[in-house]
């Protein structure tokens, strides 16, 4: 067996472009082959930037 070397990348980014970044990553990253990857589409509660104090899409 061939084992590939995963990366895992998280992105977190305001609802209005998560489709945008969902297109742009399957363009990058397709190949045709096994192994292209899987991108997972959750919702995000809360975000918290510590150093400012700034939440949710500001702090995205």
């Amino acid at each position: 067996m061939n084992f590939l070397p995963k990366i895992k990348i998280e992105v977190a980014v305001p609802t209005p472009d998560a489709e945008k970044v969902v297109e742009a990553i399957t363009n990058a990253a397709k190949t045709g082959q096994i192994g292209d990857g899987k991108i997972f589409v959750m919702d995000l509660d809360h975000a918290v930037r510590i150093r400012t104090g700034e939440t949710d899409t500001s702090a995205l």
